[in-house]
């Protein structure tokens, strides 16, 4: 680097007095423990690692789409299971027949059922029905299990009750429950919620409590707590911020396997009365074997393969870039 002066540099210099070549600097001990850094934004990085890879905006795409068209589209089709009911000749029909007969438009191209009903009218519904019910079920029971298990990590009181009730509930089949709760009381929506959430909040509290554990008895959490910072501050400030990425992780799993539960339980005759996608494919289960009637049975079939599979890598993805590790 060149340090020479011009000659206009120092005739400048010369002229100046020692008042102005030569000032007092306060020191300020604050000011010089300050880190000149950019501000770290932890969603904003959050946001940057995810959106960085183009297969994510693909599938956030995807998804979004479906979940948009299911609850927009329901609501402007005015879809009536039984307005063909007593025609005979409206019934499982395939795509270039419905469309003969009730005119090219979107609600025929993918046939009709076995009600005279359009199909692609009947999965947007039934997708409705099951992505509320995953949705209102996730809600609930990460509430419960992240707050239970936070509590359940710190305190050895809880500790020995929930252990036990763990113990005891853990061991029993959870697809076993929810189908004898859902004998017991009338297959409904909000049965099918209580049956899922009764018991399933347990399993995610004994994991949270496990990762509690873990984190809580780091040195910097040690420190706080000698200082006298509660344990509300401790969990609320120090460990579940640091759980970000595996609750997000854990949330990905649970809103298809939602969805999963209720296909499966519908497929073998113990689902929701209302229209699910479930109930679909159970009504649909003859058709599969039927020549020409195969779009009422895979139809509903891949879309709920489509929701589960976006929300699961879309989860999966956001968890990982929930993680601060790759910030860097």
């Amino acid at each position: 680097m060149n340090t020479t002066l011009s000659a206009d540099d120092l005739a400048r210099i010369e002229g100046m007095s020692d008042a102005e070549l030569f000032s007092h600097i306060s020191h300020d001990d604050l000011e010089s423990e300050k880190i000149t850094a950019p501000r770290y934004s932890y969603w904003r990085s959050v946001f940057r690692v995810f959106f960085r890879k183009k297969i994510n905006i693909i599938i956030l795409a995807i998804l979004l789409f479906v979940i948009l068209f299911t609850y927009i589209y329901p609501a402007v089709s005015h879809y009536d299971r039984f307005a063909n009911l007593m025609d005979a000749s409206a019934k499982h029909l395939g795509p270039t027949k419905a469309m003969e007969k009730f005119g090219a438009n979107i609600h025929w191209i993918l046939g009709s059922g076995a009600s005279g009903q359009s199909t692609f009218d009947a999965i947007w519904n039934g997708a409705r029905i099951s992505i509320s019910l995953a949705l209102v079920c996730a809600a609930i029971n990460m509430t419960l299990g992240v707050l239970i298990g936070a509590v359940w990590g710190f305190s050895k009181k809880v500790d020995m009750v929930m252990t036990e009730v763990y113990n005891i509930v853990g061991n029993v089949p959870y697809i076993l429950l929810i189908s004898v709760l859902v004998l017991i009381f009338s297959p409904s929506f909000w049965t099918m919620v209580f049956a899922l959430t009764v018991t399933g909040w347990i399993a995610i509290a004994y994991f949270i409590r496990t990762q509690v554990i873990i984190i809580r008895d780091r040195d910097y959490n040690l420190v706080s707590r000698c200082l006298g910072t509660p344990i509300t501050r401790i969990a609320t400030k120090n460990i579940l911020p640091f759980m970000t990425s595996v609750i997000v992780t854990y949330i990905a799993v649970e809103i298809p396997s939602y969805i999963s539960y209720e296909v499966f339980l519908a497929y073998i005759g113990m689902g929701l009365s209302d229209m699910s996608l479930g109930r679909l494919i159970y009504e649909a289960e003859s058709a599969m074997v039927t020549p020409g009637w195969g779009f009422e049975f895979w139809s509903p079939v891949v879309l709920a393969s489509i929701i589960t599979v976006a929300l699961y890598v879309t989860g999966q993805n956001l968890g990982d870039a929930s993680d601060p590790r790759t910030h860097m």
